[in-house]
């Protein structure tokens, strides 16, 4: 399969990633990949930089005739989402990805692929590994931690970078510029509960919620997915209202930036409506699906008889409270954005719910273009906490980043699109969180732009990169630093 994978165009982009996809480096466990990094730079004789934070900055001087170009700040992170399905045996942390050739796109076995960030990664390193490509001063920075909170753009020295343009490369739809992004907010929600033995007369059941596609909370909140979370609580009250079912423990979700794909509870049921609770359970199924069918049609609804569980449940009342709490959450797209038709201007995930040791914790992420919109989504949330009796925080908050129409960067990259490819790429603004909102933060000066190759389900273990773009980004990215504006 790597033999297949490294005759794709272009090699050298394709030599890089597939290395990258070997070596683990899931978000918090980036040390094997910084050392290919770093290694790398030193084996070409680049010059390099580490901050405090971990974050690398490779430099290369310009070539010869391109001396009075402004200098290009090229950027990626070093992490990857480490997401995969149920059934699949894999350690993020040890085991190397197998990529997968499948027709016109490259995927992964079960697991996430990482080319979110990866090919971006791998086209930096080329760019600094070829000596045929015309260009200014140029720069490259990986940036440490990105998924789970941009630790490494929260970090980065405000003095490290020497450049006037930063081309972030961390965008998911070749053929579009990216010039404005979301900012985001934490909300970590605490629920103290009480537990009793369970009585007798009591049979124990698991029950899932699978087969929903998950993926990116920002990129493809506004498709309407189904959250395992509010799916699962949703039967749950049914089943706690018509047939007093008994809570003994709730795992759900996962990552704070991925719609929750999958979500489990085990449950107690009084033995004599066992029958009528799993008939109750296929008749949810069926109504749940019917509503979301168009965008997660196998969504699935499962119960296994346990032969032993835990007898500890939540007592009544915090029962109550915590299938209260999740039921009212706030969830999915809350704001449509006013100035760019089909933007989402606000949201919130639901992203985690879990119960252990007398706590249940909720984990949230809040993102908006409008800091405001943000500020006033994280009092509606808290409300709804506060009513429950929980405990909230909301923390690692970042703004969003203003788009700047008059751009001299985004004038010569609409025209060296159009140049290559016959037509004006589209410029959009992002609702996710891209770290030029961070980075411009430190550097005001910077012009930035956003782009990247075509990205599906980045997030989830469905994540696939379009082949063909690779090469349609790669060409564009090296055209634009040999159009790069002048001093």
């Amino acid at each position: 399969m790597s033999k297949d994978i490294l005759s794709l165009k272009p090699e050298l982009v394709w030599k890089h990633f597939y290395a990258i996809t070997q070596i683990p480096h899931p978000s918090g466990h980036e040390e094997q990949i910084r050392q290919y990094v770093l290694h790398f730079a030193q084996q070409n004789g680049i010059g390099h930089e580490v901050d405090s934070a971990g974050n690398i900055v490779l430099r290369k001087n310009a070539t010869p005739g391109m001396e009075d170009r402004k200098g290009i700040v090229m950027q990626a992170h070093l992490d990857m989402v480490p997401q995969k399905n149920s059934d699949k045996v894999f350690h993020f942390e040890t085991d190397p990805l197998q990529p997968l050739i499948d027709g016109e796109w490259l995927t992964a076995d079960g697991t996430t692929l990482g080319a979110d960030n990866g090919i971006g990664l791998a086209a930096i390193l080329s760019v600094m590994e070829s000596n045929d490509l015309e260009h200014g001063p140029i720069e490259g920075v990986f940036t440490m931690t990105e998924e789970t909170g941009m630790d490494g753009a929260f970090g980065l020295s405000p003095t490290i970078l020497q450049g006037d343009i930063l081309l972030n490369l961390d965008s998911e739809d070749e053929g579009e510029l990216y010039v404005g992004c979301a900012g985001g907010l934490d909300a970590n929600v605490t629920l103290d509960y009480l537990t009793e033995e369970i009585g007798s007369g009591y049979k124990p059941y698991e029950i899932h919620v699978k087969g929903l596609k998950g993926g990116h909370s920002g990129m493809e909140i506004i498709l309407q997915r189904g959250n395992s979370n509010k799916i699962l609580v949703r039967l749950l009250r049914t089943v706690i209202d018509n047939f007093g079912l008994r809570v003994a423990s709730i795992d759900g979700g996962g990552l704070r930036n991925a719609i929750p794909r999958e979500a489990k509870a085990t449950v107690w049921i009084p033995a004599d409506q066992e029958t009528s609770f799993l008939n109750a359970l296929t008749e949810c199924e069926g109504i749940y699906k019917k509503e979301i069918e168009a965008v997660d049609p196998d969504l699935s609804l499962t119960a296994t008889a346990l032969k032993e569980a835990p007898t500890q449940v939540l007592d009544s009342q915090s029962q109550n409270r915590l299938i209260g709490l999740v039921y009212g959450c706030p969830n999915g797209v809350i704001r449509m954005s006013d100035s760019m038709k089909g933007l989402v201007e606000t949201s919130t995930n639901l992203a985690r719910v879990v119960t252990e040791n007398g706590k249940a914790s909720l984990v949230c992420l809040l993102r908006s273009s409008v800091d405001s919109a943000k500020e006033d989504l994280a009092e509606m949330m808290a409300a709804v906490f506060r009513l429950a009796g929980a405990e909230a925080s909301f923390e690692g908050g970042y703004s969003g980043w203003k788009p700047n129409m008059a751009s001299p960067i985004l004038k010569s990259m609409q025209e060296t699109y159009k140049e290559l490819y016959g037509k004006i790429p589209a410029i959009k603004a992002i609702h996710a969180g891209l770290e030029c909102g961070i980075i411009g933060g430190k550097y005001p000066h910077l012009d930035m732009i956003s782009f990247g190759p075509t990205i599906r389900f980045p997030h989830s273990p469905d994540e696939k990169v379009e082949i063909a773009s690779v090469e349609k980004f790669w060409n564009f990215l090296v055209a634009t630093l040999k159009n790069a504006p002048l001093k």
